[in-house]
């Protein structure tokens, strides 16, 4: 990992940006055959300068890993484009007292006819990034070579493995995008990836134009985790494997060839490729 965490503590004003319930919250995480694992924590924000608490109000399968390891990275991005990058050590939960009673009159939650938060997850800040703008100018500029690089170098494909919806997630310009992989230390980290763009159905293009020493330091074969999100609070989850930096119609570019996508929404999350088998329903 080429960034430095280093910040071991949030300060006031961090706490403070943290608390608005509109913003992108994510929480990337290792699930046990070892891979990375990405997903959605609106309520994610800092619980003291030293902790880090988000609130559950569906179950999905972030929850459970997490609990069986409590390795962590965390992004915080604020409406005004601000980013906060981290990771934390998950210690437990709790279904009641102070923090538990605060999600719960956010007014998100507390008029929400559906959802409640029922449990508090805790973690340990380990270490952050502080505040950095996102690099719109050059997000939007590595957007452009994206298309450029799968326009005029495409790859065809023989497996339908990104349907159309999912590739339209990915190819809206001002749809979000983030990418996850484990670090060395066996902790994921959490990459924006906007300006990623699908090249078919079986593979993601990202130019090198914004993070681009972070996608170089990525070692080809890893396995990676992007999650593709639209502003009307769609998403959708890939996995696949990461196949480094290389020239695409003269662009620097990396890639990912994608193996596996999910569903994260509720209020049915669930596996879309490899498509599951059907069974019958035996109890009622």
């Amino acid at each position: 990992m080429t960034v430095q965490l280093n910040h071991t503590q949030f300060t006031r004003e961090d706490m403070l940006a943290f608390e608005p319930a509109m913003k992108i919250g994510l929480l990337a995480s290792v699930n046990p055959q070892g891979l990375p694992h990405l997903t959605l924590i609106s309520s994610l924000k800092a619980g003291s300068p030293e902790t880090v608490v988000w609130g559950q109000f569906i179950e999905g399968q972030s929850k459970q890993y997490i609990r069986e390891n409590g390795k962590t990275a965390f992004l915080v991005m604020t409406l005004d484009k601000r980013v906060w990058r981290g990771k934390s050590l998950w210690t437990h939960s709790e279904t009641s007292g102070p923090d538990f009673e605060w999600f719960n009159n956010v007014p998100m939650f507390r008029y929400n006819a559906y959802f409640g938060i029922y449990t508090v997850h805790y973690m340990n800040l380990l270490g952050h990034t502080g505040c950095q703008p996102l690099p719109m100018s050059a997000v939007a500029a590595a957007a452009l070579k994206s298309i450029a690089a799968r326009t005029f170098s495409a790859r065809p494909g023989a497996r339908p493995v990104m349907n159309a919806w999912t590739r339209s997630i990915f190819d809206k310009l001002d749809n979000l995008k983030f990418l996850a992989y484990l670090d060395g230390d066996g902790y994921p980290w959490i990459i924006p990836v906007i300006q990623a763009q699908s090249d078919g159905a079986e593979r993601l293009v990202i130019s090198t134009g914004a993070y681009g020493d972070e996608l170089a330091a990525i070692p080809a074969g890893s396995p990676v985790a992007v999650l593709g999100m639209a502003l009307t609070m769609e998403d959708v989850l890939v996995r696949g494997t990461y196949t480094g930096v290389q020239r695409r119609a003269g662009l620097a570019c990396a890639g990912v060839q994608v193996e596996w996508v999910y569903n994260p929404m509720p209020p049915a999350p669930g596996q879309i490729y490899p498509p599951m088998k059907l069974e019958a329903v035996k109890r009622f």
